[in-house]
């Protein structure tokens, strides 16, 4: 289904493309709008809609929907990672273990020979929240 949507998003666009580029531009008409010739017609300067400006409009309507679907699909069709579907061929898998196994015997050498340095915890008094009786209320 995003496949075909895809098709048609990308066909429609370079369509879209192709139409802009074949109408007139606005700037052409410039001299009937201040009373060139043509502005006594009775659709006024720029005349009636012409079919090619209905069809860039469906062609906008439907790249936009294509377009709001496809971000919609896409946002709410995350099945998973493609990570999952890889498969680590065995003479990778031989190459890291070896490597694995080192590293973790670096580490517990190195845990052994440098212990964590430890807090020196001395009896002290346990600490007591202050009641009414031992605070200094003075207003």
């Amino acid at each position: 289904m995003t496949t075909i949507l895809t098709i048609i998003h990308v066909l429609v666009s370079l369509f879209l493309i192709g139409i802009v580029l074949l109408q007139q531009g606005k700037g052409a008409d410039m001299g009937a709008t201040f009373g060139g010739g043509s502005s006594q017609t009775v659709f006024g300067a720029d005349g009636p809609v012409s079919l090619l400006s209905k069809v860039t409009t469906a062609a906008a309507i439907i790249f936009m929907i294509t377009s709001l679907t496809l971000a919609y699909k896409t946002a709410h069709n995350s099945g998973g990672s493609v990570m999952a579907e890889i498969t680590v061929p065995n003479e990778v898998k031989d190459d890291i273990e070896p490597q694995a196994q080192l590293i973790e015997t670096l580490v517990e050498t190195k845990a052994e020979t440098e212990p964590v340095a430890q807090t020196e915890q001395t009896a002290q008094e346990p600490v007591t929240t202050p009641t009414a009786e031992t605070q200094d209320v003075t207003k």
